[in-house]
């Protein structure tokens, strides 16, 4: 139990914890181990203890009695995450959200929606189903929308209704010594102080605990369609990609798939597409609108040798064309059963995506691993997935060395070290090359906020 690097003990604040939730405070090897880690490659770290929280009040509550301890408090959503952002690196105490899952109020007037943060988004999306509305955030996960908010992730939407930094209205936030903070209101803007909402959304837990999240919602569009069209290369791909986008055209997700990629969903999806760069495109907007955009695009990628597009108007289609988009990550793992996956993305501007993709495909192409490629490319960011072999130290040092050479490749175009995984444990060093001054200033931020440094220490921020 914790009880190292400046910390008290575990046992003492489960035994008060005890006192106020009974067998509530789980400690099972099994429970603890579930929460010991993400989807990441990293080694499972469990927690001492793990209490579902069912209210702010709740949470609030094991944060105080933690603080008093000087006991680490990790807030848990669905796991989903890949860089190594809930793993107990000093044991400590779990507050698991899953259970604050009600849908508090949705304003069809108003277009925006609170939620607890344990309500996913899949849940959100079936809640909105006969309303008119959605919410667009999808990080192709099922993720929680508190760690969404936490995280501050993207996804396939984001080049044209942006990422969660724009559609988070508000906050509750519990802090360090348990403070319940609501962060601003439902008004669409405000010049009321500091930002405090987007303090709090991209801070991965380690400011205070979201329990709550104010959301804008959109407009169901009158015609949504979807197309896929296949490239003999990458690099046309992306050309493609970069004249869309500079041409203007509302395009709602682009999204590019190589020619590994499209392997794996084919085996693991059981579909045909040909085994070279896809991009799957969708479309938004009135009849004629979503029309004349697809034409347009159409013609750009013919002008780029990309071939004639396959459609996907009706809904069913839709979504099973996105549901294997959104399978990449498990498809991918199948490629090489037991592998370590060693994930990473970046971002650059769109104008230096062409040359940052073209530079990795020669890094990738001179692996001794399977590396599959896929990118939210609208918006410049895209992702690699390698495989080694968890019992090949050099096929280990080789990953960790591709993802340096990608990392310090995006940071050179004026790029960012990740568009969307977050920073976790596994892009620390990474967030200090890209702003040490920066850096320097979150040190403050979480000094203030969390003196004792018992939320989520060891992620985002060096300890020490």
């Amino acid at each position: 139990m914790s009880g190292q690097s400046g910390y008290g003990s575990s046992a003492a604040a489960i035994s008060d914890l005890r006192s106020h939730f009974g067998d509530r405070v789980l400690q099972s090897a099994a429970v603890r181990d579930h929460h010991g880690h993400d989807e990441s490659g990293w080694e499972s770290m469990p927690p001492d203890a793990v209490i579902y929280a069912r209210s702010s009040d709740e949470v609030s509550r094991i944060v105080r009695v933690c603080a008093h301890h000087r006991v680490p408090v990790i807030a848990f959503g669905t796991g989903t995450a890949i860089e190594g952002h809930v793993q107990a690196l000093h044991g400590g105490i779990c507050i698991d959200l899953s259970e604050m899952n009600r849908i508090l109020r949705v304003s069809t007037e108003d277009l925006d929606c609170t939620v607890e943060a344990g309500v996913t988004r899949l849940q959100l999306d079936r809640h909105l189903r006969d309303t008119g509305l959605f919410f667009p955030i999808d990080p192709g996960a099922d993720a929680s929308l508190g760690g969404m908010a936490a995280t501050r992730a993207s996804g396939t939407n984001a080049v044209r209704y942006g990422t969660m930094r724009e559609n988070v209205l508000s906050l509750r936030v519990v802090l360090a010594d348990g403070r319940v903070l609501d962060t601003g209101t439902r008004a669409r803007k405000s010049s009321a102080g500091y930002d405090l909402t987007r303090l709090f959304v991209g801070s991965e837990g380690t400011l205070g605990i979201i329990t709550e999240v104010t959301l804008r919602l959109y407009g169901r569009q009158e015609a949504v369609s979807a197309a896929v069209c296949s490239f003999a290369g990458v690099e046309q791909a992306v050309e493609t990609v970069i004249a869309t986008i500079q041409m203007g055209i509302p395009v709602a997700r682009i999204e590019l798939l190589d020619g590994l990629q499209m392997q794996a969903i084919n085996r693991y999806a059981k579909l045909d597409y040909p085994e070279v760069p896809h991009l799957f495109l969708e479309f938004h907007g009135s009849e004629s609108g979503v029309r004349e955009q697809a034409q347009t695009v159409q013609e750009i990628a013919r002008e780029h040798g990309g071939h004639d597009f396959q459609w996907a108007t009706r809904e069913e289609e839709r979504s099973r064309l996105w549901h294997a988009r959104h399978n990449a990550y498990p498809a991918a793992l199948q490629l090489r059963p037991g592998s370590r996956p060693v994930t990473t993305d970046v971002c650059v501007p769109i104008s230096r995506l062409a040359e940052c993709i073209r530079e990795t495909r020669r890094d990738i192409e001179r692996a001794s691993m399977p590396i599959p490629m896929v990118g939210h490319v609208g918006d410049g960011n895209f992702h690699l997935l390698m495989l080694p072999d968890p019992d090949d130290p050099a096929q280990l040092e080789e990953a960790e060395e591709i993802n340096r050479r990608l990392v310090r490749r995006a940071l050179a175009m004026d790029g960012t070290c990740t568009g969307e995984h977050g920073v976790g444990m596994g892009k620390i060093g990474f967030l200090e090359e890209e702003n040490p001054q920066g850096v320097e200033v979150m040190r403050q931020l979480k000094q203030t906020l969390d003196p004792a440094g018992i939320l989520n220490p060891g992620k985002v921020l060096r300890e020490g």
